[in-house]
């Protein structure tokens, strides 16, 4: 584990691989950290640079975000600090609408974009409500009664046992504190569907069939949003499925790479956000 000092955050991150071709950024969902790659690092990191940080209040990485924007500028900062002008960047559930917030502050930083269970509308108020209640209840109660009953959403009932025990680790392992910032943050962060269709970098949308968090038609959504993006439905895994069938995510990651090339792109082109 190494750790980067950033100007408002201290990041805690893994950066492994021989610096050739385009670098790879995965970017953990809720309540995880980044030991949810772990498959992923090892098969990629072999061929290429993978980075995978720990978000803002999770895993080594203290603090808690201000607003959803941080989430993707902390990003941002990051790579700045690694100098990597661009990245493949791989997000599941809210680590998904992380990536596709970074694309649409930093859309220079994007080489591709890897859509995992995850959805690219915004809140509806029951939702929003919904959020900021669980909020509040993580910090009540801690992480373990949320972790027990949303397991077997997380993961398919026949999932591997130790893919099981990962995921509920994981989640009994993270800061209330830092959870809760995440949850308010998403709470009111944009609706980006309109936004879709702008989307000119080679893209992925992987769902596992079984997802009752983010269904299936909820990657359909922004599969058919994405011009030329490719859906991937993984048979018979729930809302994980890099570590529920990894070889079926590794095989869709690949075709990404296969598409994005090796052509690295210039720091001179980097800009702010998005009109």
């Amino acid at each position: 584990m190494r750790t980067i000092a950033l100007e408002r955050t201290v990041l805690a991150y893994e950066d492994v691989g021989p610096d050739r071709g385009v670098p790879l950024l995965l970017v953990h969902g809720h309540p995880f950290d980044r030991s949810m790659w772990e498959p992923q690092l090892r098969r990629f990191g072999a061929d290429r640079r993978v980075i995978v940080p720990d978000l803002r209040g999770y895993g080594a990485s203290g603090g808690a975000v201000p607003d959803w924007a941080a989430f993707t500028d902390d990003l941002a900062a990051l790579l700045d600090g690694l100098r990597v002008p661009r990245a493949v960047v791989v997000g599941l559930s809210m680590g998904g609408q992380i990536a596709l917030e970074l694309w649409a502050r930093h859309p220079a930083r994007v080489a591709g974009l890897l859509l995992a269970d995850t959805t690219a509308a915004g809140e509806t108020a029951e939702s929003r409500d919904a959020r900021i209640a669980q909020a509040q209840r993580l910090l009540r109660e801690g992480m373990d009664p949320y972790a027990v009953e949303s397991l077997y959403l997380m993961v398919a009932l026949d999932a591997p046992p130790a893919v099981t025990e990962h995921v509920l680790t994981m989640m009994r392992s993270t800061d209330p504190g830092g959870a809760a910032a995440a949850q308010r943050a998403r709470a009111h962060r944009p609706d980006r569907r309109a936004d879709l269709a702008a989307v000119a970098v080679p893209t992925v949308v992987v769902v596992g069939s079984e997802d009752t968090f983010t269904p299936v038609a909820d990657a359909r959504a922004i599969a058919d949003g994405v011009p030329g993006a490719e859906l991937v439905v993984v048979d018979g895994a729930a809302h994980m499925p890099n570590l529920e069938r990894p070889e079926a995510f590794d095989a869709a990651l690949q075709r990404l790479l296969d598409r994005v090339g090796y052509a690295v792109g210039d720091l001179s082109e980097v800009d702010g956000a998005t009109p």
